[in-house]
Parts: structure tokens; sequence; C-alpha cells
């Protein structure tokens, strides 16, 4: 039984990170297939995939094709059960699926201003009103997170599942642009980021060169943290 997901560039494409980590980090077995997001060939290479269009796309051992994140991550939970991508205890799950939604939905300023690179950590990125509004609300959802499972550190309800996941790529604009946020949040976005799976789709972001690099800042950096 193996999935199919088509993603784009590892570096940048922020939706197409969480449909793979779903995979990878859960131990779901998958055939990993890039399309062309930044080279111009993405319409052509999801055509075969229609009417998906944008990615990440996953196609199920059976053929079936699934678009949208949330929409993956509720079919391979119903599938496998055993993975635990979910929290066990219903009011974690329930709480687990609000935070994965409204990150599917909201914080529009952090998405535009700061879009994903796992390059460097620039130094003296000024983050507006906006964007400090989106990390509070962040904030917020975490901290609420942490009440309701008692876990001061490390995962949001314990153990590691989906809400965790969804959220890494913002790990990443945080630490990428330099953020705001409190010592906690910063000490659970660096635990994010050193997971092996992310890593290791870093490692393999970085195999890919890139002349014009999409949205470099021209503002000094340090190497990425991890």
């Amino acid at each position: 039984m193996t999935y199919d997901p088509y993603i784009g560039d590892r570096t940048f494409s922020s939706w197409s990170m969480r449909g793979w980590l779903m995979l990878e980090a859960f131990g779901l077995p998958h055939r990993t297939h890039l399309v062309g997001l930044y080279s111009g060939t993405l319409a052509d290479d999801l055509a075969p995939l229609a009417p998906a269009r944008l990615v990440p796309v996953l196609r199920t051992p059976e053929g079936e094709v699934l678009g949208e994140t949330l929409a993956m991550a509720e079919t391979l939970a119903e599938r496998h059960p055993e993975a635990g991508l979910w929290p066990a205890d219903p009011a974690r799950r329930a709480t687990a699926r609000w935070l994965c939604a409204e990150m599917a939905t909201g914080f529009g300023a952090l998405r535009g201003e700061c879009p994903m690179q796992l390059l460097r950590v620039y130094r003296g990125f000024k983050a507006s009103e906006a964007v400090r509004d989106d990390l509070a609300r962040i904030e917020a959802l975490w901290d609420h997170a942490r009440r309701l499972s008692g876990a001061a550190e490390g995962w949001l309800f314990g153990g590691y599942s989906l809400a965790d996941l969804f959220y890494t790529p913002v790990a990443a604009r945080i630490i990428g642009y330099g953020l705001p946020v409190s010592e906690a949040a910063r000490a659970y976005c660096l635990a994010l980021l050193s997971r092996d799976e992310v890593r290791a789709w870093c490692a393999e972001g970085l195999k890919v060169a890139y002349d014009p690099e999409p949205h470099a800042l021209d503002l000094p950096a340090d190497p990425w943290p991890v």
C-alpha cells in the first residue's frame, strides 16, 4: 500500500512540506513526485491528476486523487488509525483539528510578508503590525493547546501529531525571518525544525539551485540553524 504525493520545490513550498511530512513522519509508505512549481510546468505536470491544480496532491494506492492538505490529513488518519496522526483523547483531537483548520485558512499577513524559505536566517527583518498580530494569535493557540494537554514543552498535545506538523512551516517562517516570539515559542519552533524528517526535507531542497532565488531579501543573514 504505497501513496504517491506530488510536491513542489522543497525549499519554498510550505504546503508541499505539510503533505509530504504527514506520510514521512507517521511512517506511511510513499513515492515522492516533484512538479515544476517554480519552473513554470505546474499545470502540465498536474494535468494527469485533474481536477487537482495546486500542490501537494496525493494519489492513494487505489488511484484516487486528493487535493487540499486537510482532506489528505483526515483521509490518512481514517485509513491508518494505528499511526496516531491525531491525539487519541477526544478533546485534544478536536482542538488539534481546530488548530490545523485555522492554519489552513488564516495568518494571511505572515504568509504574504514572510514566504517560507529554508536557506538562511535573516537579520533585521521588520515585522509589520499585521504579522505581529498573526504571531500573537499563533502563540495564543499554542498556549491554549498546552493548557488543555498539560504539555508545558515539546509537542502541543503531548505526542507528536498533525497539529505540530501543520505548524512546521510556520516555525520555519518564525526562525527564518527572526520574528518576535516568546522564548518558549522559539524553542518549540526549533524542536519542530530539528526533527529528522524535516532535516531530510531541507537537505533535499539544497540540492536545487535558483537564479534568481525566489523571495530573496537584501538583508544580512546567518546560516540555517538546524
